[in-house]
C-alpha cells in the first residue's frame, strides 16, 4: 500500500502542475487540534467583524473528515496570480492584483473538478470534494501541512520560491497517499515590514491579524458603511490591498503568472479617476464581467469610491 500511495502522490502532484497549479502538498485529514484554541480566541476577540461566516461550522473547519465522509488526505494546491500590470492611472483607485482577470474561484475550482476527474480515471474510483476560498476550510494551515510554505506575520502563506500572491485551494479525498512534512521554519526572522506598513494597524502583533481592520475586509466582506475611524487610511484601495504583501521581502521573488484568464482586461486597467467616480452600473456590469470585482456589487464599490473621494 506504501508504494501505491507514493504512487499515487506523485501522479497527483504531476497532473497539478500539468493543469498549471504552482505547487501541490499533501498531509493526513485529521482534527487540527493546535488551531482550535487560536481559532476560537481570535472569534472570541470579534476580528472576524462581520464575517459572521467564520464562526459557522466551527467543528467543521478543524475536522475535514466532517466535510467529506472518509476522508483521507488534504491534497494542498496554489496557483500564482502576480502581475507586473499596473493600472494606468496612478492616482485612480487601486484593485488588488488578484482581482486584475477571471474571479479566481471561477478557474480554479475548473482546475480543481479536472483533477478529481484525473484521480478516478487513473487511480480508481475516489470521493472527494474541491475547496476555494468558499467552506470551512482552514487552507493556510493545510498549506503549512503540506509543507508549501510558512505562514508570516500578515498571516498569509509565504513560500521561500514564489512569495505569497498565489491562491491556495484544497481536495479533500477518501485516499491514503504519502504524505509531505509540515513546513516549521518561520523565515520572517526579525523583519517586521508588513506591520510597520499596514495603514489600519490591522497586524495587530506578528501573526495575528484583526479582519475588521483589513482594507480587504472594508471593501469586500463589511456590508454597511466604513466606520470614520478609517477615514484617510484606506491609501486609495478600492477594492482589497496588496500593501502587505508589496513590502515583503519575499515577494521579490514573485515572478509573473501564465494563466490566461487571470490576464487583465484593458478596459480595467484603463479606467482613469473619473471614469471611476461617475461610473454607471451598465458600464460596471461590463468592465467587471466575470471578475471578482463583482463580489461587492456596485452599491459596495460606489461606496468604496465616494469614501475615498471624501478625503
Amino acid at each position: 500500500m506504501f508504494n501505491n500511495s507514493a504512487k499515487y502522490s506523485q501522479m497527483i502532484k504531476n497532473e497539478a502542475l500539468r493543469l498549471g497549479f504552482m505547487a501541490c502538498g499533501i498531509s493526513k485529514a485529521e482534527f487540527l487540534e493546535e488551531e482550535a484554541p487560536r481559532l476560537e480566541n481570535w472569534l472570541n476577540n470579534n476580528h472576524h467583524g462581520e464575517m459572521s461566516y467564520m464562526a459557522n461550522h466551527f467543528d467543521k473547519r478543524l475536522d475535514p473528515r466532517l466535510l467529506v465522509d472518509g476522508a483521507k488526505s488534504v491534497v494542498s494546491l496554489t496557483l500564482n496570480y502576480f502581475t507586473d500590470e499596473k493600472q494606468s492611472d496612478i492616482n485612480v483607485p487601486k484593485i488588488s492584483k488578484y482581482a486584475y482577470g477571471t474571479d479566481y474561484h471561477t478557474v480554479i475550482k475548473e482546475k480543481l473538478k479536472e483533477l478529481l476527474v484525473f484521480i478516478n480515471d487513473n487511480i480508481g474510483e475516489v470521493a472527494g470534494r474541491c475547496f476555494v476560498d468558499s467552506a470551512p476550510v482552514m487552507d493556510k494551515v493545510w498549506a503549512q501541512k503540506s509543507g508549501l510554505g510558512w505562514r508570516g506575520k500578515n498571516s498569509n502563506l509565504i513560500s521561500k520560491d514564489a512569495g505569497s500572491f498565489f491562491f491556495l485551494a484544497e481536495l479533500i479525498i477518501d485516499l491514503d497517499l504519502e504524505y509531505d512534512q509540515p513546513f516549521v521554519a518561520d523565515h520572517c526572522g526579525t523583519c517586521t515590514r508588513c506591520i510597520d506598513a499596514c495603514p489600519t494597524d490591522a497586524i495587530m502583533a506578528p501573526y495575528v491579524v484583526d479582519g475588521s481592520k483589513c482594507i480587504s475586509y472594508l471593501t469586500i466582506e463589511l456590508k454597511n458603511e466604513i466606520p470614520t475611524e478609517f477615514k484617510g487610511k484606506m491609501e486609495n484601495w478600492m477594492f482589497g490591498c496588496d500593501i502587505c504583501q508589496d513590502v515583503c521581502p519575499w515577494n521579490r521573488f514573485a515572478t509573473p503568472h501564465t494563466e490566461p484568464a487571470f490576464t487583465p482586461a484593458l478596459e480595467l486597467l484603463k479606467l482613469n479617476k473619473t471614469e471611476l467616480i461617475e461610473m454607471t452600473d451598465e458600464v460596471f456590469n461590463q468592465v467587471f464581467k466575470g471578475s471578482a470585482v463583482k463580489r461587492t456589487k456596485f452599491a459596495g464599490l460606489k461606496r468604496n469610491i465616494d469614501f475615498l473621494k471624501e478625503y
